[in-house]
């Protein structure tokens, strides 16, 4: 089931891809990391590297990080010692990630159907939305949607791939497992063993499934990979397991508003919005798959049966669906859970979607429509990106993030002997940017030690906390202006 591009389609769509990786590499550090999630992921990497423990994530100075695995805060920290504190090391090993979900989808593809498809698949890709945005952020997911990419491209090679690739791609199964037990935890094997045990089901390969994948030494392997890092750090951080495993693992997602979250709230919303935030991060192309797939329906036609029964495309519905399904019932939910499903919707979409008719004017009016639609969208996406990098950049630095606080700071203070102190809250973004270096204070009673110290320290207040401030409260200090709900306050030099 092949299909050809022309030169001029294939070049088009080729500069396209170009322009959307090089795009989203070149503005990794265009903006402030964001609080909480951003901040919070590149701060415990960047403590990592400052302190040399590996091994337990920090979040706060000898505070224990039990709400994720560290795989992606290893790399974020590895980034960091190359190319140094910064936003583009941080975000940077995200884009790679997403870049190595690119690969695959590429090779699957082009399996399938050859290279035009595997090009056709790959633009796709690149531009649905939520894989562009997770491919600049500081996030777990895209540690986790790489692991599951290569678990299912594993198996699917294990099974149907070139007998030369099928013993590697039967070990690369399991080690995509383990790799997910590292980015996420145990819900990458529930998203990679859901659609593979539905898919076994639906088309009866039981046996194939059986003899083609190495199921002993496989699995050995998956364990010898992650097991040793939950066992130690068990023993480095007792209580870890229970927390994560009940915590993260149960009641987080059946317990909407669960209170048990360590690290911020529960995101409550009710079942089953995990399909519309589906819908939302696949734009530009969810309109066009439901669209066919309700006309495919109520029309009854030959591609809605070939969905169901042909074996490759069952596979990709149920890969692209799993996500959805196991969410469904759960009541905190995230746009980016849907994301471990968006390779296999790019191959389906593109599987059932692709340039018609023959084609043979090399005027660039003479593209064909879904090539023009592509094109169009791939450069919207780039202009709705920018725009926002752009007209929101205010914004990003001062209400999103403490980067404008902390460089206000850096920039006015005396000495380093001049500490910036956050009364009652502190922005773990503040942290990072001021590289761990930012005090918190409860109250005023904890912060007279340091109105009474010789420093003539910066004080970062939140607007309605200072309102309560007497005017002895305020006396002696500079107010330096307004950062989002705080103001940054000077002590006058003694």
């Amino acid at each position: 089931m092949t299909f050809a591009l022309t030169s001029r389609e294939r070049r088009g769509l080729l500069l396209l891809l170009v322009v959307v990786a090089a795009v989203r590499l070149a503005t990794l550090g265009a903006y402030p990391l964001l609080d909480p999630t951003e901040s919070r992921y590149a701060e415990i990497a960047r403590k990592m590297l400052e302190t040399g423990d590996w091994l337990v994530p920090q979040v706060d100075y000898g505070v224990p990080f039990w709400g994720k695995p560290p795989l992606s805060m290893w790399l974020s920290a590895l980034a960091m010692a190359v190319f140094g504190v910064n936003e583009f090391a941080a975000r940077l090993p995200s884009f790679l990630l997403l870049a190595g979900c690119g690969a695959l989808v590429w090779q699957l593809a082009a399996l399938r159907a050859g290279a035009d498809a595997a090009l056709w698949t790959l633009v796709a890709f690149a531009t649905t939305g939520l894989v562009f945005i997770s491919a600049g952020a500081v996030m777990t997911d895209p540690a986790l949607v790489l692991a599951t990419t290569v678990s299912m491209a594993g198996f699917w090679i294990a099974l149907h791939g070139p007998e030369s690739a099928r013993r590697a791609a039967g070990f690369a199964f399991f080690a995509g497992l383990a790799a997910g037990l590292l980015a996420k935890g145990p819900v990458a094997v529930v998203l990679t063993m859901l659609p593979v045990g539905a898919w076994i089901l639906w088309t009866r390969q039981w046996r194939a499934a059986w003899t083609r994948l190495p199921w002993l030494t496989g699995s050995l392997l998956m364990l010898a990979l992650a097991v040793p890092w939950y066992w130690a750090a068990e023993r480095a951080s007792p209580g870890f397991l229970d927390y994560f495993l009940v915590g993260e693992h149960w009641k987080r997602f059946v317990e909407p508003g669960w209170k048990g979250d360590l690290y911020g709230q529960a995101h409550a919303r009710p079942r089953g919005t995990i399909w519309v935030w589906w819908f939302v991060a696949t734009l530009p192309w969810s309109p066009l798959a439901v669209g066919w797939l309700a006309r495919a329906l109520a029309t009854r036609s030959d591609g809605a049966r070939h969905l169901l029964r042909d074996p490759w495309c069952a596979y990709l519905l149920l890969w692209s669906l799993a996500p959805m399904l196991f969410f469904t019932v759960s009541g905190n939910v995230l746009p980016t859970y849907v994301l471990p499903g968006m390779p296999a919707f790019a191959l389906l979409l593109c599987e059932f979607w692709r340039p018609s008719g023959t084609h043979l004017s090399t005027s660039a009016r003479g593209l064909r429509p879904a090539v023009k639609l592509m094109v169009a969208c791939g450069i919207g996406l780039l202009v709705v990106f920018l725009a926002v990098i752009v007209s929101q950049r205010q914004r990003f630095d001062v209400d999103l993030s403490h980067r404008a606080l902390v460089r206000t700071y850096m920039a006015t203070r005396a000495s380093d002997a001049d500490r910036l102190v956050y009364v009652g809250q502190r922005p773990i973004s503040a942290e990072f940017y001021a590289r761990g270096k930012a005090v918190k204070v409860e109250d005023m009673r904890a912060l007279a030690a340091y109105r009474a110290s010789p420093e003539a320290d910066f004080f970062a207040v939140r607007e309605v906390d200072l309102r309560n401030w007497s005017d002895a409260d305020r006396a002696g200090l500079v107010d330096l202006g307004k950062f989002g709900e705080y103001r940054l306050l000077r002590e006058t030099a003694r």
